[in-house]
């Protein structure tokens, strides 16, 4: 073995050997069944050994053989292959279960963390690059435990096997026993050979992954913006390497199989040769030879095992590099025993918040780039307070910040003079309910994606619904509240889709509401009805809204205006548009755009 493999080797046993401490008794029963089947199987060349001494040679010197040999025969034979028939099936199902159920516990351990993990982690790392993690990472981390029983048995065999050649004739032993450094040396450069190639093409699996994710998520904008070609080719480039990468594989083991194969034979062939030469001497009978022929084939497939081992071994370093790296992961989201027990409307208040994002240069230089510089704001209990800003002021990041998906680098975020990070676990999101943006629903019908799990009758689920103005377009579904809504949503608008996901938060009766643009899919006349209709029935919560039509902003009890990550103003909206510039312009944009087209209009109607 090279130096460079040694280590490998050293951090792959490290590897199985933890993952042995999560399924011991399977994994022990995986070893004896194939330390009887290494047993067995020289025992086999032994039970044939006698056979032919003891039944076959005096049959053939008689010249037949009676009922009682044939018995014999069967007996011996079949009973030592029984045996090892058995041993085989324990050692396969019990293999079996010890890899997939490891592979199963570290797929909830890595789906667990990514739970676990806040949403600041996650921006960082591409959701392909995830299912990769969790899926095929995982499965190439614990394979190995396919063949390793197997080829813990063979050492058994082995040493059983040499002993036996030993016993029977040292010479033809000393013949035969050539046959196995010769498969060691052959394996471990095939090892050698293999480790480097097999790990990229575990590295290209995670690529093609990601792409494939990405392509799939993005399929609607490369449909719309006739994309198709250029992402084919895209995912083409990506798959080409892995095809590269397969093939090389496939080529190095195409080497070796052959030589591996070889090796065997021509030991079988050489105790052959030399044994009939001793036979005829009359220094050996003919069962002897028989014997050390039978298991120098015998045991030789069975050596590949380790081959197949030290072939998974690079495999296994790679995929547990990566999942290691998931279950290592920093950034746990802490929590308090404080409790968040208020029974009427929540008052939520950001003081000094900032917050930035991880990004990645054009030179691949990891940078901070900061979104939000010390912002205050202050959400009355039972208001309505609308956030405005131009597109990228950071917004969606004070939502967040305000439900505690995140916390702030500095300052505080409070609910009811409770700071977040001293709040219990799941006391913000009993008390808080955001709506977001991106409207996500699940494949599942209206009520499962309105209840969520909670055991909510029929009537709360209607009274959701009516307050976000969806009633009445599903009692016009085929089953009404039964019918399901498709992957994402797709059988609905996007309007629709928007209004049961509001309907969804409506429902948790929250203390406090968060509207991300949450109705910017719905016409202005729905959006001030779900608007009016949240104010009759949110007697008891908080609505903080990321406003941008202004119909929804003269809702509002106030406004704050934020521009570059910071407050600029804040107040009613008839002050921020007597004293605020920027404010003014921007939430009158789209009346002065409308009315400039109208003088064009006009002036183009009196030209003519």
């Amino acid at each position: 073995m090279s130096v460079a493999a040694a280590p490998t080797v050293r951090r792959s046993l490290r590897i199985v050997a933890t993952g042995v401490r999560r399924q011991p008794r399977w994994f022990a029963a995986a070893v004896a069944g194939s330390t009887v089947y290494g047993v067995m199987t020289a025992l086999t060349a032994w039970a044939i050994g006698k056979v032919t001494r003891e039944q076959v040679t005096p049959a053939v010197e008689a010249g037949h053989a009676t009922s009682g040999q044939l018995l014999a025969t069967a007996g011996w034979v079949g009973g030592v292959v029984l045996v090892n028939l058995v041993a085989v099936v324990v050692r396969r199902i019990a293999a079996g279960y010890t890899m997939y159920d490891v592979a199963a516990a570290y797929r909830r351990d890595v789906t667990r963390q990514y739970l676990r993990l806040p949403l600041a982690w996650h921006h960082r790392h591409p959701s392909g690059q995830l299912l990769s993690n969790a899926n095929a990472d995982v499965e190439a981390t614990w394979n190995v435990f396919a063949p390793l029983p197997m080829a813990l048995g063979v050492v058994v065999m082995l040493v059983a096997g040499i002993v036996q050649m030993v016993v029977v004739d040292p010479v033809l032993a000393l013949i035969g026993l050539g046959v196995f450094p010769a498969l060691f040396l052959a394996n471990a450069a095939f090892q050698r050979a293999m480790s480097p190639r097999a790990t990229r093409a575990q590295q290209l699996r995670a690529d093609v992954s990601e792409v494939a994710h990405e392509s799939v998520e993005a399929a609607l904008v490369v449909k719309a913006m006739g994309r198709e070609s250029e992402e084919t080719e895209r995912f083409a480039t990506v798959s080409h390497r892995l095809r590269d990468a397969n093939i090389a594989v496939g080529r190095t083991r195409g080497t070796f199989d052959p030589v591996i194969e070889a090796i065997p034979t021509l030991g079988t062939l050489a105790v052959l040769a030399v044994g009939t030469t001793r036979v005829a001497g009359g220094d050996l009978a003919p069962a002897q030879v028989v014997q050390i022929a039978y298991l120098i084939s015998v045991l030789a497939f069975p050596v590949r095992a380790l081959g197949w081992v030290l072939g998974e071994l690079p495999r296994t370093v790679v995929g547990w590099e990566r999942v290691d790296a998931v279950l290592r992961a920093q950034g746990e989201m802490r929590h308090g025993e404080e409790r968040l027990d208020g029974s009427g409307p929540s008052h939520a208040v950001l003081r000094d918040a900032h917050y930035s994002y991880d990004i990645t240069t054009e030179e691949g230089e990891e940078a901070r780039s900061r979104v939000v510089h010390g912002v205050t704001i202050d959400v009355p209990a039972g208001s309505t307070t609308a956030l405005v800003g131009p597109t990228g002021s950071g917004k969606s990041t004070l939502a967040n910040l305000v439900v505690r998906l995140v916390d702030p680098e500095r300052g505080d975020a409070t609910i009811d003079g409770v700071d977040l990070r001293r709040a219990a676990r799941g006391e913000v999101p009993g008390t808080a309910t955001l709506v977001p943006q991106q409207t996500f629903l699940f494949d599942d019908t209206v009520r499962g994606n309105v209840a969520l799990g909670a055991p909510l009758p029929d009537r709360e689920v209607w009274e959701a619904l009516a307050v976000a103005q969806a009633d009445s377009f599903v009692r016009q579904l085929e089953h009404g509240l039964e019918t399901r809504v498709g992957e994402r949503g797709a059988s609905l608008s996007g309007g629709q889709r928007q209004r049961i996901a509001l309907a969804r938060a409506v429902a948790r009766r929250p203390r406090l509401l968060v509207l991300d643009d949450a109705t910017s899919a719905v016409d202005p006349t729905v959006e001030q009805a779900i608007l009016a209709g949240l104010r009759q029935s949110s007697a008891g919560t908080t609505v903080l809204v990321v406003a941008y039509r202004m119909a929804t902003i003269t809702l509002a009890d106030q406004v704050v205006f934020i521009e570059h990550g910071r407050v600029v103003d804040h107040g009613t909206h008839a002050e921020l548009l007597g004293r605020c510039a920027g404010y003014e312009r921007l939430v009158t944009a789209y009346a002065r755009e409308a009315a400039e087209r109208a003088a064009v209009a006009g002036d183009e109607e009196l030209a003519r």
